[in-house]
Parts: C-alpha cells; sequence; structure tokens
C-alpha cells in the first residue's frame, strides 16, 4: 500500500479561513464546537440569545471570533441572523444549528407550551436558518467543496429514553430525518446537511440527568466515559472538513457506542 504524504493528510481535515456560524455557540455542546472551529483556523461566528455570554466568548477567542447574538426560535430571527452575517462576509462556509433546549415533565402534566417551545427551537429553527442562509452557503459552494450544514441532534432521536422529555426526544428524531430531506434537496446545490447525535455529555442541559445518576449512566457507555469538548469539536470538524465532503444525509451517533452497543 502506497504511503499517505502527511500534507494530503493534514488537509484533508483543514477547516482553516471557513467561515463557521454556530447557534447557540456561546454555552454546553456549542461552545466546545465554536472553541474547535476556531482553534482549528476557522472564522467563527458565534450566535446565541444572551448578548453577554456571545461577546464574552468571542472576546477570548480573539482575532476571527465574532459575537452575533440572535434569538433562533422565530423565522424573523433566523432572518436577522442571517442578514448579520451577511453584513460581515459574502459567503458562509458551515452552518451549526446547535441551539435547542429541552423540557421534561410527567406524561400527565407536560404542558401544550413545552411542545411550541421546544419544536421552535429544535426542529423548525434549523430549517428556517437554513434557508435564511442559503445564499450565503451557496456563495461558499463548488463541486469539489461543497458547503456545509451540520445540525446537532442527539441519541434520544434515535431510541427511547428513560426520562419524560417527549417533545425533545420527537424533535430530535424530526430533526434526523429533516437533515435527510434537506441532503437531498440541497444536493444539488453542492451543500452537504448531515447531523450528530451527542450522548452523554456534561453541559447545563443535561445536568439533571448527572445530578441523578451519573454512575448508573456511564456505566450505560461501552466506551466507559462520557463525552468531551474534544469529542465534540472534533466530530463537527470532520464534518466540515474536505474529508466528508462526499458525506451527506448521515447522521452520526458521537455517544461512545451508547445508541448502538448495548
Amino acid at each position: 500500500m502506497a504511503e499517505v504524504d502527511p500534507i494530503v493528510a493534514h488537509s484533508l481535515f483543514d477547516v482553516a479561513g471557513r467561515h463557521v456560524l454556530v447557534t447557540g455557540g456561546s454555552k454546553g455542546i456549542g461552545e466546545m464546537i465554536s472553541r474547535g472551529f476556531h482553534a482549528a483556523g476557522a472564522v467563527v461566528y458565534v450566535s446565541a440569545r444572551d448578548p453577554a455570554a456571545c461577546e464574552a466568548l468571542a472576546d477570548e477567542l480573539g482575532d476571527r471570533a465574532h459575537a452575533l447574538p440572535a434569538d433562533v426560535s422565530t423565522q424573523e430571527g433566523c432572518r436577522r441572523l442571517a442578514a448579520s452575517v451577511g453584513a460581515l462576509t459574502p459567503r458562509l462556509d458551515v452552518l451549526v444549528n446547535n441551539a435547542g433546549a429541552s423540557w421534561g415533565a410527567d406524561i400527565e402534566e407536560y404542558p401544550d407550551e413545552a411542545w411550541d417551545k421546544i419544536l421552535a427551537l429544535n426542529l423548525k429553527a434549523p430549517f428556517q436558518l437554513t434557508v435564511a442562509c442559503l445564499a450565503l452557503l451557496r456563495a461558499a459552494a463548488t463541486a469539489e467543496g461543497p458547503a456545509r450544514v451540520v445540525n446537532v441532534g442527539s441519541v434520544d432521536g434515535m431510541h427511547v429514553p428513560r426520562w419524560e422529555s417527549y417533545a425533545y426526544s420527537s424533535s430530535k428524531a424530526g430533526l434526523h430525518h429533516l437533515t435527510r430531506h434537506l441532503a437531498k434537496r440541497l444536493a444539488s446545490d453542492h451543500i452537504t446537511v448531515n447531523a450528530l447525535a451527542p450522548g452523554l455529555v456534561r453541559t447545563k442541559l443535561s445536568r439533571f440527568a448527572f445530578d441523578a445518576s451519573e454512575d448508573e449512566l456511564v456505566a450505560e457507555v461501552p466506551l466507559g466515559r462520557t463525552g468531551s469538548a474534544d469529542d465534540m469539536a472534533g466530530a463537527a470538524v470532520f464534518l466540515a472538513s474536505p474529508a466528508a465532503s462526499w458525506i451527506t444525509g448521515a447522521v452520526l451517533p458521537v455517544d461512545g457506542g451508547w445508541s448502538t452497543l448495548r
């Protein structure tokens, strides 16, 4: 077998200079992804509802980081965010739809407002923001170097979770299918659409699970640990890199084998 040129191998995973928008990008998995792209040399647009949190992370990252606070739970919010990105760059190489929320309650007490809130942010927003950013994504796209959309789903959209988080798990299952639907529609525009399905990762959103039964949960992970910032960032950077230019419509579990090997 011929040896791989190390320069070629490095370029397969090179995202330096790419323009990347990360929603929910100031905290949790979004922050991990924002930091990962920035460390890899990308220009990162950090977006979240809290302006102070966006600005704090962008200031910490320094050059190539921009704070673009926005509420993507409405169509108008998505359009405003896309316009804010367009005011700073004529192209968007990577859109990471990460903003999300959860809601847990007993089945007989599960409120209608939970469905409205969770579906608006976890399912409608990725669709609406992708549509709002299409002109910018198309400007970055070529047949050899497609633009990328990376949706952040969840293993809870791949199996039935132990928690009564009905709207959350349903929204993530829907997001996985939306990923495939968008991938088929946007392939002719040279835009790939893939999803990450993170497993057990310590964030504010998942703190309740760790507080209740951390040891029990970790014991269920075949690789025997929780997910790290490098795990989240590495998977996202991979899907945005030249190495993944012929992958679209995929839902990639990043979960230590939790959803497939138990």
